[in-house]
């Protein structure tokens, strides 16, 4: 079908559009939660904001979990590695995701106004938490992340969760943070009307502007202060796993060196910048619909220019450089690569086709109205 290295270059960009796929759908759900205490100030409200998302955050966590699963098959090592040095990090975004079915289901239960204003704090808390830790473990990568192979592939993670919480980690947390809520403020815009839209549309002014701030100021950051990984030896395009076999050094200024070497790419982070703009422009005129395009812009942007900075590398190491794991030398077997490609070809469609079309079906503008109507059949 393709030989391993048109496969390896495939599997990198599929890995790359499930995660946009993950943040721009479930990332606007995330950020419209993070906001329901904000742009809610009644229960009705309240309950808007959560049926606007009500048909669709389960369904949208399908590409996070696709994504997981595909980075265990295309880059087991790499799988492996992050969820060990990550372990804390991971474990602390599943409690926060567990709490996002039970406050949905349960907030509404019981009419008692503290019941359902801890279940409001608590989901907003399990939104937070999970968009910004993403982003932390994002801008871990830029520095490097303590670990270190040894000659039987056996993994030792010297770091800590504590080492996670540095200045630049959290720099790129509120990068993601801005990022998603900005995604689910423009959501808001277009699903809801009234005080909340209004609520929603400052909301998107505010944080598309922490969004430009933030981005442009991680990026100047890594231009001025953070020096970037390359692999100086020859690159076996088509080698099986061995990630002890390249040479690599710390001498790429900023993670430049891609941005020099491919031009092209510099559209990425040029997009981001954009997005935010537009956004925030649309936001300013009451435009919903250019609102949410420039979020979704954003995400893309952002994403692209991680990813485009860092490659070929996957989980650059800190302590020993040349255990730093790469798209070429820390994937799966051709085999495998090309059994995955054929049922990602086959579900990554059908998960497009049938999460839009819940989306074409659900569509239309959630109104207070609606919810005092229907008190018991509504979240």
């Amino acid at each position: 079908m393709f030989d391993y290295e048109t496969l390896k270059l495939i599997w990198w960009v599929l890995v790359g559009v499930l995660l946009i796929g993950f943040a721009l759908t479930d990332g606007f759900d995330l950020g419209a939660v993070i906001l329901l205490p904000f742009v809610g100030r009644t229960d009705s409200e309240r309950r808007v904001v959560m049926n606007t998302i009500g048909p669709h955050w389960e369904g949208n966590q399908v590409w996070l979990v696709t994504a997981a699963g595909a980075l265990f098959a295309a880059w087991p090592i790499v799988y492996a590695a992050s969820f060990s040095g990550f372990y804390w990090a991971m474990l602390i975004v599943l409690f926060a995701l567990f709490t996002r079915p039970l406050g949905f289901d349960y907030r509404s239960k019981l009419e008692n106004p503290n019941w359902r204003a801890r279940w409001d704090w608590t989901l907003c808390l399990g939104s937070f938490v999970p968009a910004l830790v993403f982003g932390v473990a994002f801008g871990n990568l830029f520095l490097g992340v303590p670990f270190m192979l040894d000659d039987t592939m056996r993994i030792t993670y010297t770091g800590g969760f504590w080492g996670l919480l540095n200045p630049f980690g959290i720099l790129v947390g509120l990068v993601s943070v801005a990022m998603l809520t900005t995604h689910g403020a423009t959501w808001l815009m277009m699903r809801t009307d009234q005080q909340v839209f209004t609520r929603a549309r400052r909301a998107t002014q505010l944080f598309a502007l922490m969004f430009l701030i933030t981005f442009i100021g991680a990026g100047l950051w890594l231009w001025l202060g953070i020096q970037g990984y390359s692999v100086m030896s020859v690159i076996d395009f088509n080698g099986a796993i061995d990630p002890l076999s390249k040479v690599v050094k710390q001498n790429n200024p900023g993670w430049m060196a891609n941005y020099s070497q491919y031009p092209i790419m510099r559209i990425a982070p040029l997009l981001g910048i954009a997005g935010g703009v537009i956004a925030l422009l649309a936001a300013t005129t009451q435009r919903s619909a250019f609102a949410f395009l420039g979020s979704s812009l954003m995400i893309v942007g952002a994403l692209c220019t991680a990813g485009f900075a860092l490659f070929p590398f996957l989980m650059p190491s800190s302590i020993d450089p040349a255990s730093s794991l790469t798209m070429w030398d820390a994937v799966s077997s051709h085999k495998t690569l090309g059994i995955m490609f054929v049922a990602a070809a086959i579900f990554v469609p059908l998960i497009l086709i049938y999460t839009l079309w819940s989306y074409i079906k659900m569509w239309g503008v959630v109104k207070v109205s609606d919810i005092d109507s229907n008190t018991h059949g509504m979240y």
